[in-house]
Order: structure tokens, then sequence, then C-alpha cells
């Protein structure tokens, strides 16, 4: 059964659509950068996944399903049949199922520091232990420092205690629920049924999930995906470098389909 995922909506209401998912122990507040750069071409819908901000955290462990499951009922609640989806990490993982079991739905495709398999299965097994019997702090220093290159962080220590403060903050039976997702996640034999036009952007410093072992496969295997390395980011790189990200992201979302 499908959640209420809280939401916010920026931009006119007869724009394009488009979603932004984040990921595991974000908020939608990690979009921030994005409002004022697409909000005037989009009509931008940021959200929180279950078990992550203001959006219920039912027992889990949750599957790729509930999580895209919920997309498809937000949307239907908006009247949107169709939108753009851009996903970070677990957001992009979604934006995988979304592509694949509702086609219908999905026009253009962004997925960022993501992987069709972030295996072995007992690391999510073991994080989401931590997170029931330690809570999400305990967690937080670990993940964080692999969300920013390490000249980012020393410049902006204040990022780094703001998105540290984001996963303390995420209920620990939502992170080992969505951790539950990430765990049964496996998307590689399907990739060829993605018919939306889809961009693969990895940070060129993400020890999470570099280039060469993850977002290769879903370039490879999507059909027609293009793929953007970021220079100087690491896994949060919507964030990191705003700049280019956004600039990706406005032109594979208005470029003339061939």
């Amino acid at each position: 059964m499908s959640v209420e995922l809280h939401h916010t909506v920026h931009g006119p209401a007869d724009a394009p659509p488009l979603v932004l998912g984040g990921s595991l122990g974000s908020t939608l507040d990690m979009w921030e950068p994005q409002i004022e750069a697409l909000s005037a071409r989009f009509r931008l819908i940021r959200i929180d996944h279950r078990g992550h901000g203001g959006s219920p955290d039912p027992e889990g462990p949750y599957t790729m399903a509930d999580l895209g499951g919920d997309v498809i009922a937000l949307l239907d609640r908006l009247g949107v049949e169709r939108a753009h989806y851009a996903g970070l990490s677990l957001g992009g993982m979604i934006g995988q199922w979304l592509a694949i079991e509702a086609p219908e739905r999905i026009d253009r495709l962004v997925l960022m520091s993501t992987s069709p398999y972030m295996g072995p299965a007992q690391n999510w097994r073991d994080r989401a232990a931590v997170a029931r019997e330690q809570g999400t702090g305990a967690l937080a220093p670990g993940v964080v420092e692999r969300w920013f290159t390490p000249d980012y962080a020393k410049e902006h220590p204040e990022d780094v205690a703001r998105f540290r403060s984001r996963i303390t903050d995420t209920s620990d039976r939502g992170y080992a629920g969505c951790c539950g997702a990430i765990e049964g996640h496996d998307t590689r034999a399907d990739l060829g049924r993605i018919v939306a036009p889809t961009l693969v952007v990895s940070g060129a410093e993400d020890p999470s999930t570099p280039f060469e072992e993850h977002g290769s496969l879903l370039a490879e295997g999507i059909p027609g995906a293009r793929n953007a390395l970021v220079e100087n980011a690491a896994h949060l790189l919507s964030w990191e470098r705003s700049d280019r990200a956004n600039s990706l992201l406005v032109e594979h979302l208005t470029a003339t389909a061939p």
C-alpha cells in the first residue's frame, strides 16, 4: 500500500512536471540549489521518500516497488499523467523502477550517482541493523564523508554539518526500511526495457557509485543512454556542483527528441 509522500511544488502549473528524488538519508531540501535554476522551466516536484523527512515511516523493510508506487500515487493525486524524473542515489534506483515498470508515466529520465545493483546484499542488512539498533546518528559521519570531496568538505563545514543532521534526523525504521529496498534492487537484466531518453550523471570523485563500476552499467544497458562525468564532485553532485548538474538537467530535459 502506498503512502502519501511529503512534497513541495515550485514553478508554473502548466510547465512540464519534473520529479526530484533524493539520496538515502536526505530530505527534499537537498534539491534547494535546483529550485531557482529549474522552476522557471518546469513544475518542480520535490519529494521525501517514505521513511524520510515529512513522509510516513511504516514498518519495513520496503521494496523498490513500494517506493516507486508512492511516486505513482503522488502523481495521481497531483493529476500528473506523465513527468520527467531525476533521481540521485536511492532516488535514481526508484527512477529505474519507474522507467521499467511504469514507462507510460516517465517522459525523460536522469540517473545521478546511482547504480542498477548495489550489492552485496549483506552490506545493506548490516546497515539496516545499525540504524535499528544504534540509530541513524551512528551512520551519519561515515555516510556524509562520501557525499563531498575532501576539499569541498574542508571549505564548507556548514554543509557537512547540515547533511549529517539530516541523516541523524531520519527515522531509524524508515532508513532501515529503505536499506531493505536497496538490498533487493537489481535492474541489470531489465535495463533494456527502459524507453525514456536517459542521462546518466556520475561524480568523478564519487567513492560510493564510481562510474566505472556503476554508472557505466546504466549507460551501456539502457538503450540510447548518454552519460556525463562531473569533475570535482563526489556522491552528492547535485549540491557540490549544482551549476554543472543544473546545466545537464536543463540540456537533457529540453533537448529536441531524436
